[in-house]
């Protein structure tokens, strides 16, 4: 049986997750590329970084996106959450902040959901490879909508 997830629901998936599949466009393309992210239930936006490229540049000139977090156990059996919202780049102590609640949230996280006790952002997100600071962004988020089957 399928069902529209309730609003809290929602939060609680998005909460209790850290890897989600972020959609952008670029022109007239659509990209979907996976992403590690924080959940800010105070803000109620979505938090994460990146390096430049392909991605920030896209969402820089459209910041129209869309991010989807799934936990499925099997075909029969799945929850899924989407998040329709805008981007918006962070800087200066404002980045810096953010960064910190982004460690600090995964970090608790993986401590709760797994076990496991992280001490470095490299241990649970991918590595910046390009020289300088990360570029820290966060999602406003406009809508969430979400959809569970259990057989």
């Amino acid at each position: 049986m399928r069902r529209n997830l309730e609003p809290a629901e929602n939060i609680e998936i998005l909460s209790s997750n850290y890897i989600g599949n972020l959609a952008y466009i670029l022109g007239a393309s659509p990209y979907i590329v996976p992403m590690t992210y924080y959940y800010d239930k105070v803000s109620n936006t979505i938090t994460s970084y990146s390096s430049e490229g392909h991605k920030i540049a896209a969402m820089r000139k459209n910041n129209t996106i869309a991010l989807m977090v799934n936990q499925i156990k099997s075909v029969a059996n799945w929850q899924t959450v989407q998040v329709h919202g805008t981007f918006e780049e962070l800087k200066g102590i404002d980045a810096k902040h953010m960064l910190h609640e982004f460690s600090e949230g995964v970090k608790d996280i993986l401590s709760r959901n797994e076990g496991t006790d992280t001490e470095y952002i490299s241990e649970f997100s991918a590595k910046i490879e390009s020289e300088g600071s990360p570029i820290v962004f966060r999602i406003k988020i406009n809508e969430i909508t979400g959809k569970k089957r259990e057989s």
